[in-house]
């Protein structure tokens, strides 16, 4: 049983490697519930998780109460001045005082258990609904919160829920930073005393932060001390709070919103939250990796068992002079190098010629495409290759006949102008008729093109995000666009079981647990400059699998940076993912197309472990200095190792694998050399890219089995 009853008021989720034990304090002067975590940690017994239940709490001054951060959803009212995780307000009272009103146990089958918590206002109609769910086989927690109005409420912040990590003499956070090109920058230092927030307020997850944080003492390393992480699976404005009390203590809460937002419950009306994830892990930084990528293909991914294809995206060789012709002759040529996936890109629709016009006409370019695009699919398929469309359904273009037709549609305030960023507007997909127009276009774009493929793209951040016809209730299109995309994308799905979904915001502006439950790959960023994408991997890849991100080999001078890498680099940087070309294959030499024939081979010959395996972020800082990474899978273990500079002292010399079985014996594929286990850990392989004399940007890729 994942959910254990310790007793009438105390209860322990316990996963394979850690205890979470939770309860409900009342206090007896006032008869105010507070739920509360006791305990987060390795695995405990129920008999010992039932000892931890008993330990007294410690006493505090008048002018403290550090014991709110213990809290699963701390409230605005009473005694507490701390960062609040639900803020409710009744008329001019903005204030909860809550009694605990029942908990229950659920079967959800399979293994899976969930436990609620019931709270209830002491005077105001007003239900809270504390969730958590624990699946078998992993060490991630799920928790949400659930509230209901008996009479009008106005929530100004309701987080998912609140995690208290241990006391510890110091405190370290992770997390990442970046911007547009230079997404999931890893960042590590110590947690300041007071409150850290990382946020989004631009309605999609962005590029400046992600939902999630890490916190350990200070000491954790790759393989080795105590994680604690927080993640939240949504995809609009979020916010994720960390609080260092003076006193001592820590935690996280996290949920959807920002601040200023308010949203109004009508009597009778419910609010649920998306879900926040818990994690402890005692294996370091990579351990708590391996269980988040675990987590996401046991119980997130639709599709995770299946292997992605190489994909050949046109955007690079056409940009917006997409014609049947060209489009053809790179298909031949894509083909021709074991491509399996064709994805046409921007310029196909409307009047599209530039990106000030056309988001909304979801209809062939009348000058270039007459008679339609199904000849240009039928080519494409008669090569061999699935076939794949680029598309923007929240886009909207002030230039276009769906604006002119529709110009309510868009996100907008009264009395306020109509900012565009990269020329265009957000469609308001809260509205039911916003969501019915776009399934039905999309819908029949599938069906009548046959598409395998779509690549679903979101450039824009909101902006005058209101919706006049909602009056006081308009703040909820903030939650509502977020799950009206999650719905569109559910139903394209369920109408085309075979339709595979690709997110996209800018690049990696919308990448969470959220998104994908509805989509089986992002992408992570438009840089795609080999070194560069080795930083953007390398922060991904601290709670997304390698399997959902996409990579591709685009052409040199980089269109970003306009700095020029080998092209076995740049394949085994996007190798380390899930393979995609975008350069003009028109361009390349012959020489070139048959190099990369090879390595796509090599790559689809280790996909399955790659896309699938267990990963090890082996050695060094990726993209300045020799570094390494590590899948492995059953019996296969493959490594990907990396020298940018290659003359360069830095970086370790041997390459020490880990996660292998020490007393067996592995077979290199390379010259048949039979090493074991032990050695390969603790002396380890001299691989050829890492010698300090040669040119730069020099890689391989390493293949060794389980004998």
């Amino acid at each position: 049983m994942p959910v254990t009853p310790l007793d009438d008021h105390h209860w322990a989720v316990i996963t394979p490697a850690s205890t979470y034990v939770l309860g409900v304090e009342i206090d007896p002067r006032t008869g105010e519930a507070a739920p509360r975590q006791t305990y987060w940690g390795p695995r405990l017994t129920p008999e010992a998780a039932r000892q931890v239940t008993t330990v007294p709490r410690r006493h505090v001054s008048s002018f403290s109460t550090p014991g709110e951060i213990e809290e699963l959803l701390p409230v605005d009212g009473g005694t507490r001045w701390g960062s609040p995780s639900l803020q409710v307000a009744f008329g001019h009272a903005r204030s909860l005082e809550l009694r605990f009103a029942g908990a229950r146990v659920h079967d959800e089958g399979g293994g899976t258990e969930r436990l609620d918590l019931v709270l209830a206002d002491a005077h105001h109609p007003f239900e809270v609904v504390l969730s958590v769910r624990a699946h078998p086989g992993t060490d991630v927690i799920e928790r949400w919160t659930t509230v209901r109005a008996g009479a009008e409420a106005a929530i100004t912040r309701l987080d998912s829920g609140n995690w208290f990590i241990p006391d510890a003499a110091a405190y370290r956070y992770s997390g990442v930073f970046g911007a547009w090109a230079e997404e999931t920058q890893l960042q590590r230092g110590p947690l300041p005393v007071g409150e850290l927030t990382f946020t989004s307020r631009q309605g999609i997850t962005g590029h400046m932060s992600n939902p999630w944080v890490m916190i350990d003492e200070g000491a954790a390393t790759e393989e080795h001390g105590e994680v604690w992480g927080v993640a939240l699976a949504w995809s609009g404005s979020w916010r994720v709070t960390s609080t260092h009390r003076p006193e001592g203590g820590a935690c996280v809460s996290a949920g959807f919103g920002h601040d200023g937002l308010r949203w109004t419950l009508s009597p009778g009306e419910e609010l649920v939250t998306p879900v926040t994830l818990g994690l402890y892990s005692s294996g370091g930084f990579g351990a708590a990796s391996r269980a988040w990528h675990e987590y996401a293909r046991a119980h997130v991914l639709p599709t995770p068992a299946e292997d992605r294809p190489v994909l050949y995206n046109s955007w690079e060789a056409t940009t917006f002079a997409v014609t049947e012709e060209h489009q053809l002759e790179l298909a031949k040529t894509a083909a021709s190098i074991g491509v399996e996936l064709f994805v046409i890109d921007d310029g196909w629709f409307g009047a599209r010629d530039d990106d000030t016009t056309s988001l909304g006409d979801w209809f062939p370019h009348r000058g270039r495409f007459p008679e339609g695009l199904r000849r240009m699919f039928d080519g494409i398929r008669d090569l061999g290759l699935r076939a794949g469309l680029w598309v923007e359904p929240e886009g909207l273009s002030k230039e276009s006949e769906l604006y002119r037709a529709h110009p309510d549609w868009a996100l907008h305030m009264e009395h306020r102008r109509r900012d565009e960023k990269r020329r265009q507007l957000v469609l308001n997909f809260a509205r039911d008729d916003v969501r019915a127009w776009a399934f039905g276009w999309l819908d029949r774009l599938v069906t009548e093109l046959g598409l395998d493929y779509l690549k679903w793209d979101m450039n824009r951040p909101f902006t005058q995000a209101g919706w006049p016809e909602r009056g006081a209730t308009q703040d909820r299109v903030w939650i509502e666009h977020t799950r009206g995309v999650y719905r569109v994308m559910a139903e394209l799905r369920e109408r085309h079981p075979g339709l595979r979904i690709e997110s996209c915001a800018g690049g990696g502006g919308r990448t969470d647990f959220g998104i994908l439950r509805h989509t089986d790959e992002v992408w992570p960023s438009d840089n795609t400059d080999a070194r560069d994408r080795q930083t953007v991997h390398h922060g991904f890849s601290q709670l997304y699998p390698a399997g959902v991100m996409s990579a591709w080999v685009t052409d040199v001078p980089n269109a970003t940076t306009r700095r020029t890498i080998s092209l076995r680099y740049r394949f085994h940087v996007a190798m380390s993912g899930v393979l995609g070309i975008g350069g003009d294959l028109s361009e390349w030499t012959s020489a070139e197309l048959e190099e990369a024939a090879d390595l796509i081979a090599q790559y689809k010959r280790v996909r399955a472990t790659v896309q699938r395996g267990r990963q090890y972020r082996l050695a060094g800082v990726p993209g300045q200095e020799r570094s390494a990474v590590q899948y492995a899978l059953g019996d296969e273990v493959v490594v990907l190792v990396y020298n940018p500079i290659g003359n360069a002292g830095r970086g370790p010399r041997r390459l020490r694998l880990t996660g292998l079985d020490a007393e067996a014996l592995y077979e290199l594929a390379a010259d048949g050399s039979r090493w074991y286990g032990a050695t390969l850990m603790a002396s380890g392989l001299r691989p050829a890219a890492w010698e300090p004399i040669g040119d730069d940007h020099r890689s391989e890729m390493v293949v060794l089995r389980k004998l």
